[in-house]
């Protein structure tokens, strides 16, 4: 691939319209980290460390921001789109690379919308009282992508109105459940005092059961590296983005320990690790005369918008690489009626189809959606050092050296097998990038083929 079409590629050349202020650049960064995590894991990180889960939460938002630093630096610095493939192409020149870190961010968008389909499906058995198993939850959750599928095929796209609209339900919801819980212990409902009870998961210490809680958590933080990629229809970004990104960060951040607090008061740490819809059992607990559909319809909306935006964004970066040579030319093309990439929407779905499939488990395929980002992000704050030597005319944020140092640490530490970390995840994120790695090959050997002479 030439330097040039790279270059162009990952928005060095066209001009995106400036419609973003920082309202709703504010509301896209908390609609994109609120959703499927706090809905759909909380359980798993209290079976972790039992009533404290909170802390884990808190962690993973430490982790989150030193990392948030480090894009904040490179977003001032060059306000382009497409993000860590960029920030990687700008700072190690390696096409092979930067076409990992691309591939690496293009799956850990099928695996969390994947999450986002086993949540959706749980929490919609929940709610219509259907039979609940396993079966159930995995038909409902194929049908559920097979939608998300036919939605991105028409072409659909997330109109600014809609993401607004779409994070004033996932914020409601979670808002529901910090009302519930502080409505309860006003009234001497619940236990506060298992919020500071630690129980760790089989002989785990405190260290190594919140860091593996840590792992889980983290899931819930990530979606603020994907604001980045708005910086060209955001005005002024050099301006406004620090400020915003760490609001929005902050933001979520409170509302997820309170949400964790209100939790863990109401329902006991062994109950809420069972299932796959730990927070309608808060809701079940402190306010059982709250319709449980309506709570069950916010979550779905909550988890629908996380699975829609993941695919459409997959769909979308496979087409890219396809249409820039990366991957096989079958991959870019075009319907000729819907204008959008048909084969490359079949490809990640039917990814998507085999990770519900034969995974199934939510904190499996959200975990592996943790570790592929966790790798993409040491990348992302090693390349800001590295980038340092690279001067431009304006004027930019510029974080401490010590920050991108410990955020890149931190992430590599917890996308290690030490953490206690799933092998399962270990396997499917491998799986994934040998994909990768095999469409690599094949478009080099096809792309040599074609240019030998007849």
């Amino acid at each position: 691939m030439k330097d040039g079409k790279m270059a162009e590629h990952l928005g060095e050349t066209h001009e995106l319209k400036r419609v973003m202020g920082p309202g709703l650049l504010l509301l896209f960064i908390v609609g994109d980290i609120l959703g499927t995590g706090i809905y759909a894991l909380t359980g798993q990180v209290a079976a972790e460390v039992g009533g404290v889960v909170w802390l884990p939460f808190l962690v993973a938002f430490g982790v989150a921001l030193l990392t948030a630093f480090s894009y904040l630096e490179l977003v001032t610095k060059y306000p382009k789109a497409a993000g860590a493939a960029l920030y990687t192409h700008k700072a190690f020149g390696i096409h092979f690379l930067t076409f990992l870190v691309a591939f690496a961010v293009m799956s850990s968008g099928i695996t969390s919308a994947s999450t986002a389909s086993r949540a959706f499906a749980a929490n919609f058995v929940a709610s219509t009282g259907l039979a609940s198993g396993g079966l159930t939850i995995t038909l409902v959750a194929l049908a559920f992508i097979a939608l998300v599928a036919a939605v991105n095929f028409r072409g659909v796209g997330e109109s600014v109105k809609v993401n607004v609209l779409l994070t004033v339900v996932e914020l409601s919801g979670l808002l529901i459940i910090i009302g519930i819980g502080f409505w309860a212990i006003m009234g001497g409902q619940g236990d506060v005092s298992r919020a500071f009870t630690f129980q760790p998961a089989q002989d785990h210490g405190l260290f190594w059961s919140v860091i593996a809680g840590t792992t889980l958590a983290f899931f819930a933080m990530v979606g603020f590296e994907d604001s980045v990629n708005m910086a060209e229809e955001c005005k002024e970004p050099s301006r406004i983005f620090p400020k915003v990104l760490l609001g929005g960060l902050i933001i979520t951040g409170v509302i997820y320990v309170l949400v964790a607090i209100s939790a863990i008061t109401l329902v006991p740490a062994a109950d809420l690790g069972e299932g796959e819809t730990p927070l309608l059992k808060v809701v079940q607990a402190g306010a059982p005369g709250f319709p449980i559909s309506v709570f069950g319809i916010i979550t779905m909306f909550a988890v629908a918008n996380s699975a829609l935006i993941n695919m459409m964004m997959a769909s979308r970066l496979i087409y890219g690489m396809a249409r820039e040579g990366v991957l096989p030319a079958l991959l870019g093309r075009v319907h000729a009626k819907r204008r959008t990439p048909y084969i490359a929407i079949l490809f990640t779905t039917s990814i998507a189809v085999l990770l519900i499939t034969f995974v199934g488990a939510v904190p499996a395929l959200g975990g592996t959606t943790a570790l592929l980002l966790l790798c993409v992000f040491a990348i992302v704050n090693i390349a800001v050092l590295v980038l340092r030597k690279d001067k431009v005319e304006h004027k930019h944020f510029r974080t401490p050296t010590i920050v991108p140092v410990l955020g890149a640490i931190s992430c590599v530490f917890l996308a290690g097998p030490w953490t206690g970390r799933d092998p399962i995840q270990y396997a499917i994120a491998g799986a994934l990038i040998a994909v990768g790695i095999l469409f690599w090959f094949i478009t080099v050997r096809v792309m040599k083929t074609s240019a030998q002479p007849a």
